[in-house]
């Protein structure tokens, strides 16, 4: 069982010192967001990956829209990544590995955005599974375990990056982190976080900082109202995150 420990303690020199980036979850379909994807190929904009999620995977067949939107964020050198929805573990292997091979054959994502990854010990034999499979796939996939929350630490060693926490500004200001992270680097934790005001966009930096993620996502958009998506569209404030943070560096 892992131990939580305060956020102040993670202020060592590697976590304190580390250049953060964004990782995008997944904004609307470029014809309902077409600002928002636009905004993504911005030279300047702070990108170690964004996911593309046509219709909770791939969909039906090729969207030529969403190829047009993968290729030139390929082309700006950020990294596409299929959304896998794998259903807190309970989604077919033979539906995850299909999804895959039209995300890479009809989009040429860089890896995979496994969504809803289930963080318990139990389902970790079966994930690394679909990690070893989607990584014979693409030999260089970069795969991105969705869990929300601190998963059983054995994940850490099938993934690149792992989403340690996915939720409310209100309850990340409180958050506490697992001790075991602390033996990796910033850069294999995100944070996504939604409902962030303008006003504490730089605590929760800090915060990202202080627990050692190396990837953020924060919006001032909440998942308050039926349906509601905060991930959907660029936040109120996109243009002071990507002075705040600084370019990013695909690594």
């Amino acid at each position: 069982m892992s131990h939580l420990i305060d956020a102040g303690p993670r202020l060592a020199a590697t976590a304190g010192a580390s250049s953060l980036g964004v990782g995008v979850p997944g904004y609307a379909h470029p014809l309902v967001a077409p600002a928002e994807w636009a905004e993504l190929a911005r030279p300047e904009a702070p990108l170690h990956w964004a996911v593309l999620n046509v219709a909770r995977g791939p969909g039906i067949q090729p969207d030529p829209h969403c190829l047009e939107a993968a290729g030139r964020l390929t082309n700006a050198g950020v990294r596409v990544l299929g959304l896998l929805d794998t259903r807190l573990g309970t989604r077919p292997f033979g539906e995850l590995i299909s999804d895959a091979h039209h995300f890479l054959d009809w989009y040429k994502v860089d890896g995979f955005y496994l969504d809803r990854c289930p963080p318990d010990r139990a389902v970790l034999q079966e994930t690394k599974r679909v990690a070893a499979t989607l990584r014979a796939l693409l030999e260089e996939a970069y795969l991105v375990f969705g869990h929300g929350t601190h998963p059983y630490p054995g994940y850490a060693e099938w993934a690149d990056q792992l989403v340690t926490f996915a939720g409310s500004w209100a309850d990340y200001r409180w958050s506490q982190v697992a001790e075991w992270t602390a033996e990796y680097a910033p850069q294999r934790f995100c944070h996504l976080v939604h409902g962030v005001p303008r006003l504490h966009l730089e605590e929760a930096v800090r915060i990202a900082r202080w627990q050692g993620a190396g990837t953020v996502y924060f919006t001032d958009r909440t998942a308050r109202g039926r349906g509601a998506d905060p991930w959907e569209a660029l936040p109120g404030y996109w243009d002071e995150i990507v002075s705040r943070i600084g370019p990013g560096v695909s690594e």
